[in-house]
Order: C-alpha cells, then structure tokens, then sequence
C-alpha cells in the first residue's frame, strides 16, 4: 500500500479512499499491521489522517470493551512516531479512565486536544473533570460549557 509498493497509486485521494476500504474492512489481530503499513506513505498528515479514521471508529467500539487496554498497547507502539495519532490514541485513554472512573491526571486532560476537552465539557459527569475545564479548559466554549454542566451534575 505504501510508496514502492505493488498497486501504489501516486493520487493521494485514491491512496485515502483505499484506506479508509482497507481499515473498514480489517480483522482486528490485523489492524496494527495495516495501520503500521499506512503510516509509511510519504503523504504523512493524509495517512494519519486514515488512521485516526480507524482509531476513532475502533476506540468508540472498545472504550467501555476490557479488550480496549490490550488494543491500545497494541497500537500505542504503531503510532508512536506518529505525534498526532499518537496524541489522538492517548485522548481516547484519557476519555475512558475518565468514563470509566479511572485514575487520570490534571495535566493529562489539560494536555487534551480541544475536541476533547469539549466533548468532556459537555459529556462528562465528573465534577473534577468539569471543575478543571471550568476553570483551566483551554477555550471560552470549553470553560463555558464546564462550567455551566458543574452546575447540573450533582
């Protein structure tokens, strides 16, 4: 799938569109594999891009799974040089200690990418969660939000 690669298409289009098929398509004990493969084209934000496709829609699916802890080691490894799908894996960590009501620190959700931060704000029943972003989220929206939720959860 990559540069060199048999049936490398050089239209970075068709390159995303094969991916996202390859990703929908995927055995999960293969999914590391094909997201290490993708993560080699040379068109580098269009190829995290398809991954973090495949991240969101596999970490939504597993978030409350007990299979979700192997599944991220497992990808945490593959995306590591990868600093955005990097970051966008741990965020998904991040959302699940929170939902689940796991450890988590103040500077790990400070760290959050704004989506994040947001969907916390406006999703999240943790009054530490909604007391730091009301106090220290990143955007107006973000504070806003916290701070109006910290009023509703009791």
């Amino acid at each position: 799938m990559a540069a060199g690669a048999a049936g490398f298409d050089p239209d970075e289009h068709v390159r995303f569109a094969r991916y996202r098929r390859a990703f929908a398509t995927v055995a999960p004990e293969e999914a590391a594999g094909l997201a290490a493969r993708v993560l080699t084209d040379p068109e580098r934000s269009m190829a995290s891009g398809a991954v973090c496709e495949y991240l969101d829609r596999r970490a939504a699916e597993l978030l409350t799974d007990p299979g979700f802890p192997a599944w991220h080691r497992e990808l945490s490894g593959v995306v590591a040089a990868d600093a955005f799908a990097a970051r966008h894996l741990r965020d998904w960590a991040l959302l699940r200690a929170v939902t689940l009501d796991e450890p988590w620190t103040e500077e790990q959700v400070l760290a959050a990418e704004n989506r994040l931060q947001e969907h916390l704000a406006e999703e999240s029943n943790a009054r530490p969660v909604l007391g730091l972003l009301a106090e220290r989220g990143r955007t107006r929206r973000t504070r806003n939000v916290a701070t109006a939720r910290l009023r509703q959860v009791r």
